[in-house]
């Protein structure tokens, strides 16, 4: 908002602060001797995007808070109309088709996909009980049906930023706003990326977690309004804009994260101290954690997990002698964990040594910044503890640290700049 009433003012005085004749000379002027240089491109349409809700669904409720419009995907062929408050069930057929089933028990006749919209002002279409913007798809998949929203992007914005950084309050907007950006850029750049099952995004954490018009909240649409169409761009193009939500002091490289990615200038390790050098994500609730195994815990999980990167005998994992970090990154995050048996050890690279040495079945290790300190019973392992800082991977925008960020006065775009250098930040539609 800032921005705006400094344009505005801007603007004023251009409109009164000339006299007639001079304004005419120089609008004159301006049109025979066009701008040099390289032009910004034009702006284009809101992009559409198609977010997968649910693969290989055994059905999917359809109804709505107003009035819902069906037809049939293929041809645009009115199938009926599903009344507020009523629910109709999509099913697949045994002939690789849809149909619909209604509240009485009858079925509508074969579909390949069904499409559905709200037509009521102000209302929103459901599917499994869930509302949302713009239209849902079904189509048929291999075990059962797809489920689509296909949704303005500002609109499936505003059904994530919650989920991603939830409530903020005032001193704390100018975060929302880098929030904002980074989830369009994200969400743009992987546009597409899984085509082969007929969406843009899944709705889970694999992309963004997206929860549709049940998540939206006055705050998250004016930060989306604030930022409207805003992306983070290196030199022009679309960035792969990563984030996590804490960085424990200092953001990671990508390339010593994902083992497919190419290093990247605007994806390298930054300082995310201030002056006084206290981290800016030292507020975060995980900026500081630990984590136990006794002997038995990291038996079971490392028989678990090592299946994946080493073979097991029958006999089962051999004795655990000793786990150790062999190489650190230039961020101080682990780059090699190993894992001593009676008879070998197995080395661990980067990026797998959190789905690796879990906490528990069903979580990862918090991140990857930790020291490890190993209490021995005779020659096993009888206790490893590891004590970390910061959450998540560590690449791209650190999330606490921009709140953090925030609450010492800096602008989103700074934020921006800071974690993502030699970028910038301007409307792609």
């Amino acid at each position: 908002m800032r921005r705006l009433s400094q344009e505005s003012g801007r603007a004023s005085r251009a409109r009164h602060g000339a006299p007639f004749l001079w304004r005419v000379a120089l609008v004159g002027l301006a049109l025979a001797c066009p701008p040099s240089g390289p032009q910004p491109p034009a702006l284009g349409p809101e992009p559409e995007l198609r977010v997968g809700l649910s693969v290989g669904a055994a059905s999917v409720r359809l109804g709505g808070d107003g009035e819902l419009f069906v037809t049939d995907d293929a041809n645009g062929t009115p199938v009926g109309a599903v009344k507020a408050g009523s629910v109709w069930i999509v099913i697949p057929d045994s002939t690789g088709g849809l149909v619909l089933q209604r509240p009485d028990g009858t079925r509508t006749e074969r579909h390949a996909g069904i499409s559905a919209v709200n037509v009521s002002e102000g209302r929103f279409a459901m599917a499994n009980g869930r509302r949302y913007r713009g239209r849902v798809n079904v189509i048929r998949d291999r075990s059962g049906v797809t489920l689509i929203n296909r949704v303005p992007v500002e609109s499936y914005l505003a059904g994530v930023l919650a989920q991603e950084m939830g409530p903020r309050r005032s001193e704390e907007r100018e975060a929302l706003l880098a929030q904002a950006v980074v989830a369009r850029t994200f969400a743009l750049r992987n546009r597409g990326r899984w085509e082969a099952q007929g969406f843009d995004a899944t709705a889970d954490t694999r992309d963004q977690v997206y929860l549709g018009a049940d998540a939206e909240s006055q705050q998250v649409w004016e930060a989306i309004h604030a930022t409207a169409g805003e992306v983070v761009r290196y030199q022009g193009r679309v960035i792969d804009a990563y984030y996590h939500a804490a960085c424990g002091g200092r953001t990671a490289a990508v390339e010593d994260v994902f083992r497919s990615a190419q290093k990247q200038p605007y994806l390298r390790s930054v300082s995310d101290l201030d002056r006084t050098g206290h981290a800016y994500c030292e507020r975060s609730p995980r900026f500081q954690w630990r984590e136990e195994w006794d002997a038995t815990t990291l038996r079971t999980i490392l028989t678990r997990t090592l299946a994946t990167v080493m073979p097991i005998g029958g006999d089962g994992l051999q004795p655990i002698a000793d786990v150790t970090v062999t190489r650190t990154t230039g961020s101080g995050r682990v780059a090699e964990l190993r894992v001593v048996f009676a008879h070998g050890d197995v080395r661990i690279a980067g990026p797998d040594v959190r789905t690796v040495l879990r906490p528990a079945a069903d979580r990862l290790l918090t991140s990857a910044a930790f020291r490890l300190f190993v209490t021995k019973d005779g020659s096993v392992v009888g206790r490893l503890v590891a004590q970390g800082s910061g959450a998540g991977h560590g690449v791209g925008l650190c999330q606490w640290g921009a709140i953090g960020r925030a609450q010492a006065g800096q602008h989103y775009r700074d934020i921006l700049a800071t974690y993502f250098p030699g970028t910038t930040v301007g409307r792609l539609y």
